[in-house]
């Protein structure tokens, strides 16, 4: 589940006006922070056209700018005010957050730097500065930060769950999960419809626990495997998912009750989200259950995807059959996780070097969504075969990957179902992991057969896939065509 670290701060056009906390009506700050954002940028853009070099106005404006995902515009604006003004704190963190965001990490860390020299106690920055460390991998130094940026706003629930994500990268799971807890509230509760109690662990005989989905396909798959751990404690269990996984959860978990996410929330006295699982099951990384895999092919649709690849060989030949993911789903409605996606995802050109590396292999595409279309001009040599069209849910994907002999992708929900089923997975990781990875791990406690090959530089794939290609050449030697 993404979260968004780089909230921007904004500066009062006086000193009074920070002590009352009230900015004039009509202006780019009041019309912001009344959600406003279309109206606040034209009253910026109008205030710069009366003083161009307003810092103040030119920080905010860029604050604003970053939270709409326009970063380059921000970072313009924003190098502009640290000039002109450079003893302004709230421009030198909204500048970090800029440069946070088009992966600038030393940049980023040095403008949170001269922010927290301005001003020690300035929250913002000094949990934003975590974040900057933690994309480091820098996760001890960056949890002094994060500890600092808890005690002065202990009720904030954004920078308590930076907190917790810096604590989960580095396996600290009983206090991570239990500060991860810190991403709801009431109000996003309510919207789920959930007024029941939630559940933290205990025992629930004769009472009935609905377990629904929360964040991405990915999460409620990993997530999934914590479900018999929760109905072992109490009297019956409900789960809520999307219905395009409600086959494969229904497959590999029979004697549960799932149902979709667009009917109505059932009766029931106890409520979780897939992703408290853990924090109610006191889990820590050597408790993880079902690291071997979980999940279950149709028996029916495994056979017919056997023989489908069947006939995709030439006569008389076993070759080795790998599946490709090469993007993620740009989820555009969440900024943070849309933001996640353009670092986890690449092109299928990326996968280039993988042709010729095993004579004879043969390529499938597990690629679903906008660029699922690239399959149709695949690099030169590969052979690349596309039945993608053929599916209609996630039972169907994991019946097709059961065929497979390997599965390389991107940081997606593929990778999920493949490494849940026990299959060889090897993912491509974002410079940034994700938390759920461990920090400096190439494995994962949560899937045995999943390896990680992690960015070295942000945006730059090639040492991750060269070291694909060297490995599939022992993958190779070791897996025979038959």
């Amino acid at each position: 589940m993404p979260h968004d670290a780089s909230r921007p701060s904004l500066t009062s056009p006086s000193a009074s006006a920070v002590n009352r906390g009230r900015h004039p009506e009509g202006s780019g700050e009041a019309l912001q922070l009344a959600g406003r954002p279309v109206e606040a940028e034209r009253a910026y853009q109008a205030a710069l056209a009366r003083n161009p070099d307003d810092a103040r106005t030119l920080s905010n404006y860029g604050g604003l700018l970053c939270s709409r995902g326009q970063f380059d515009r921000a970072h313009a604006l924003l190098s502009r005010a640290v000039t002109l003004a450079p003893t302004l704190a709230d421009a030198w963190s909204n500048l970090g957050n800029a440069l946070l965001q088009l992966q600038r990490y030393d940049e980023a860390i040095a403008a949170y730097k001269n922010c927290l020299q301005r001003n020690p106690a300035h929250a913002l920055a000094l949990s934003n500065m975590g974040v900057a460390l933690d994309r480091r991998g820098a996760h001890d130094l960056a949890q002094k930060f994060h500890q600092v940026a808890v005690r002065l706003t202990p009720d904030n629930e954004q920078t308590r769950t930076n907190y917790a994500l810096s604590l989960l990268a580095q396996g600290e799971y009983l206090k991570g999960f239990e500060e991860y807890e810190w991403r709801w509230n009431t109000l996003r509760q309510r919207r789920y419809g959930m007024d029941a109690p939630q559940w933290k662990g205990e025992a629930f005989p004769d009472r009935t626990l609905l377990i629904y989905t929360e964040g991405g396909f990915g999460d409620m798959i990993q997530f999934s495997r914590f479900i018999p751990s929760a109905a072992a404690r109490g009297g019956r269990t409900l789960v809520s998912a999307r219905r395009e996984l409600l086959s494969l959860l229904r497959q590999s978990f029979p004697e549960y009750t799932f149902i979709s996410s667009d009917d109505p929330v059932p009766p029931h006295d106890l409520q979780c989200p897939v992703l408290s699982l853990p924090y109610a099951l006191g889990t820590t990384v050597e408790t993880i259950p079902f690291s071997s895999g979980f999940l279950k092919t149709d028996p029916q649709k495994a056979a017919f995807w056997r023989e489908k690849l069947h006939e995709d060989a030439p006569e008389g030949t076993r070759p080795l059959r790998i599946g490709l993911v090469w993007a993620g789903a740009p989820h555009a409605e969440v900024q943070a996780a849309e933001l996640a996606d353009r670092r986890r995802s690449t092109n299928l050109a990326t996968f280039a070097p993988l042709a010729g590396i095993v004579p004879d292999a043969l390529f499938y595409s597990l690629q679903i969504g906008e660029k699922a279309d690239q399959a149709r001009t695949p690099p030169k040599g590969m052979r690349l075969i596309d039945h993608t069209a053929l599916l209609r849910d996630f039972s169907d994907t994991a019946a097709l990957i059961s065929a497979l002999d390997l599965v390389i992708a991107v940081d997606t929900s593929t990778a999920h179902v493949a490494a849940g089923m026990g299959k060889p997975v090897w993912m491509l990781s974002r410079y940034d992991q994700c938390w759920r990875w461990i920090s400096g791990r190439s494995d994962s406690p949560w899937y045995d057969s999943l390896r990680i090959y992690q960015q070295a530089r942000p945006l730059d794939w090639s040492e991750p896939m060269q070291a694909i290609c060297a490995d599939l050449k022992v993958f190779a030697r070791q897996h025979p065509p038959a």
